[in-house]
């Protein structure tokens, strides 16, 4: 009888290390207005600077107006309460009525959200607002795409990577789980990857080198070991790494080396996740996820997402 990919209690493997964070997925809790602000205020800052020359100009200092934000395309909508936030700083006094939610399928023509206020507030804060949101929607959107393409291979999670743009990460990583991802270590500090460039540096087999890691981390701390080739990923098992990352390996050869790595695995009674890397597109990754690794990290989903295609249509008030 085949074992599910990821059922380690099914491979008599032991189980899942308890003392491991959980898998950060699913539809993320909304964040929250001490995280949003900082985003909202500098990204305001950099476009109005010393002030709005077309709208104060433009416009009568008076006059009101409403905002209609609407889908021009299909997709996963991400990013609302940014969105709404940027309008509520440009007008304290605005009314913001949001008509749909982050995760949501959208299809053309749909109205997300109304605003009312300010004419001038509008105009100041709609180019701020919908960076924002079409951004944060166009990663949802691909990753969503990414994650039901991998569905139709196997039971592998999509994960995101560290290639998110530079102060952004944590917006990017929210619209990835929007999306159906998951998200891999958020920087540095939560996780060890033990990458190429580590092995080569550290003059000590990989074992000797993962067994040190979790001696001074204790078994609290996910530890990854990346694997270019069949031995790193047996040195990788060997010490007693969380995960053992394939990477740039072709789905044929993961498909014949992911079971004998399992096997390993069994045969020391440790418990280990596979993830595939490098090189994963749409059009790949449900070969990807036919091979029995339970993971895919795919930096495309951040560093190559278009922005989805929504408009702000505004119309004046009496």
């Amino acid at each position: 009888m085949s074992t599910p990919a990821g059922d380690h209690s099914a491979a008599g493997l032991a189980p899942r290390n308890e003392g491991l964070p959980a898998p950060r997925r699913g539809l993320p809790p909304p964040l929250a207005r001490e995280v949003l602000d900082p985003f909202a205020k500098a990204a305001l800052e950099e476009d109005r600077g010393g002030g709005d020359l077309s709208s104060f100009h433009a416009v009568p200092e008076r006059a009101r107006a409403r905002a209609h934000l609407v889908a021009r395309s299909s997709g996963v909508l991400c990013g609302l309460a940014l969105f709404a936030r940027v309008f509520e700083l440009c007008d304290p006094r605005a009314k913001v009525e949001l008509l749909a939610e982050d995760g949501a399928r959208i299809a053309p023509g749909q109205e997300l959200a109304r605003v009312e206020g300010s004419a001038r507030a509008l105009l100041t804060a709609e180019r701020t607002a919908l960076n924002f949101v079409q951004r944060l929607s166009g990663i949802a959107t691909l990753t969503a795409r990414y994650v039901e393409r991998a569905a139709a291979g196997g039971a592998a999670r999509v994960l995101d990577t560290r290639k998110t743009t530079p102060l952004l990460r944590v917006l990017e990583k929210y619209a990835v789980r929007c999306g159906g991802g998951e998200n891999h270590r958020f920087g540095l500090f939560d996780e060890v990857m033990l990458k190429e460039n580590h092995i080569e540096l550290a003059g000590r087999p990989i074992p000797d080198v993962l067994r040190g890691i979790r001696r001074a981390l204790g078994p609290r701390v996910r530890i990854t070991c990346e694997a270019r080739d069949e031995r790193e990923a047996r040195a990788g098992v060997e010490g007693g790494a969380d995960v053992v990352l394939l990477d740039n390996l072709k789905p044929a050869e993961l498909t014949r080396l992911v079971p004998l790595l399992r096997e390993q695995a069994r045969a020391l009674g440790n418990s280990i996740e596979f993830e595939a890397s490098g090189g994963i597109d749409l059009e790949s990754i449900a070969a990807f996820s036919r091979t029995g690794v339970e993971r895919i990290s795919v930096g495309a989903l951040t560093h190559s997402a278009p922005a989805l295609d929504l408009a702000l249509d505004l119309e004046p008030l009496a």
